[in-house]
C-alpha cells in the first residue's frame, strides 16, 4: 500500500515532465525567415549577417527565404497564415508600418496578424545633392526650393518608401516642394545623383555614401535625431530647425501572433548578444546599419505608433501606392 501510495503521488510529475522537456526543447528543427524583400538589399544583406550567428546561439540554423512582391505585403502574407509554432518569422522593413495606409484587401491586418520581437537596426537616410549644385547646407537647399517651387529634383528609392515619406515630411514642415523622382532602389538613384541627371537623392546613407566619397556629391542633413560617427559634420534635420525629425528605413523581427512568449523572449535575448558583439556591429556599419535589439515591448510601442504617424502622412501627403 506504501508502495503503491508513492507511485500513485509520483505519477503526475512522470507526465509533466515530459511536456516542460518539450516546451523547452525549442528549437528542434531549422527556423525559416521569410525577407519579404529582393536579395542583395539593405534588408537581406543585414538578415544574413545577423542569423547565421543567431543560429549558432540558439542550437540551429535559419533559412533565409526572399518572398518578394506588392511592398513586401507577400512574405507578410506567408508568415500570418503560418503556424505560431517559432519555425515560421517574418524579417521586415518600414513597409510593415506604411502599407495598412496604402493597400487595400490585404488577406490579413498588419495590426493583429503579427507579434514584434525586436527592432533589430535602423538604417539612416541622407539628403543629399550634385557636386555642382549651389547649395552647402540645408538652409540653402530650403531656400532655393521656396524660390524654385517644383523644380528641384529629388530622388528616393522608390513610391511610399521611407525615403518618399522622409521628403514629404520635409516638404510639409518646411513649406516647399520639389520634383520627387522615384526609383526601384537606392543605389540606381544614387548613380543619376552622380551622373549630375537628379539634383539631390533623399536615401540611405548606405547608398549614398560611395557617390560622397568620391567628390561626387555632398551630404546636406541626416533624417535621424543624432549625428553619425562617421559623417560627424553633417547636422540631423532635427537640429536645422526640425525638432523631433526622425524617419528612417528599419528592419525588425516579427513572429506569427500568438507564437508563445517564451520563444519570443528567447529570441530577443539571443539576438540582444549578437548585436553587442563587435564582428557583427562591425559588419552592420560596413552596411550603414546601426544596431538597436530592442525589448519586444519597446519594439511593439514603435510599430504601433509609427503606424499611426504614418497613417496621418500618407493621407495629408497624398501619397499612394502607384
Amino acid at each position: 500500500m506504501r508502495l503503491a501510495r508513492r507511485a500513485l503521488l509520483a505519477a503526475p510529475l512522470a507526465f509533466a515532465l515530459p511536456r516542460t522537456a518539450r516546451a523547452q526543447a525549442w528549437p528542434v528543427k531549422p527556423i525559416r525567415v521569410i525577407v519579404p524583400f529582393a536579395a542583395g538589399g539593405a534588408a537581406d544583406s543585414s538578415a544574413r549577417t545577423i542569423l547565421p550567428r543567431l543560429g549558432e546561439l540558439l542550437g540551429t540554423t535559419f533559412v533565409v527565404e526572399n518572398r518578394t512582391g506588392a511592398s513586401g505585403s507577400i512574405g507578410g502574407a506567408a508568415v500570418a497564415q503560418s503556424a505560431p509554432d517559432g519555425y515560421t518569422l517574418l524579417y521586415d522593413a518600414s513597409s510593415h508600418i506604411v502599407n495598412p495606409s496604402l493597400l487595400r484587401n490585404l488577406p490579413f491586418d498588419y495590426a493583429t496578424a503579427f507579434t514584434p520581437i525586436s527592432l533589430v537596426a535602423t538604417f539612416p537616410q541622407a539628403i543629399s545633392v550634385k557636386a555642382d549644385f549651389p547649395a552647402r547646407t540645408i538652409g540653402e537647399l530650403l531656400e532655393a526650393a521656396r524660390r524654385r517651387p517644383g523644380e528641384i529634383s529629388i530622388g528616393t528609392q522608390g513610391n511610399a518608401t521611407a525615403g518618399h515619406l522622409a521628403l514629404a515630411q520635409l516638404e510639409r514642415s518646411a513649406g516647399v516642394k520639389f520634383t520627387h523622382v522615384s526609383y526601384r532602389g537606392g543605389a540606381a538613384a544614387a548613380r543619376d545623383l552622380a551622373g549630375g541627371t537628379l539634383d539631390g537623392t533623399l536615401i540611405t546613407v548606405l547608398s549614398t555614401r560611395p557617390v560622397v566619397e568620391a567628390g561626387r556629391a555632398r551630404m546636406l542633413a541626416l533624417t535621424i535625431p543624432q549625428r553619425l560617427p562617421a559623417f560627424p559634420d553633417v547636422p540631423t534635420l532635427a537640429e536645422s530647425g526640425f525638432p523631433g525629425f526622425d524617419v528612417s528605413e528599419w528592419v525588425g523581427l516579427f513572429a506569427p501572433a500568438g507564437t508563445p512568449a517564451a520563444i519570443v523572449d528567447r529570441l530577443h535575448a539571443e539576438l540582444a548578444k549578437v548585436l553587442a558583439e563587435e564582428p557583427i556591429r562591425s559588419r552592420l556599419d560596413q552596411l550603414g546599419a546601426v544596431p538597436v535589439g530592442s525589448a519586444p515591448r519597446d519594439f511593439a510601442r514603435f510599430v504601433r505608433e509609427g503606424r499611426e504617424a504614418m497613417a496621418v502622412l500618407v493621407r495629408e501627403a497624398n501619397i499612394t501606392a502607384d
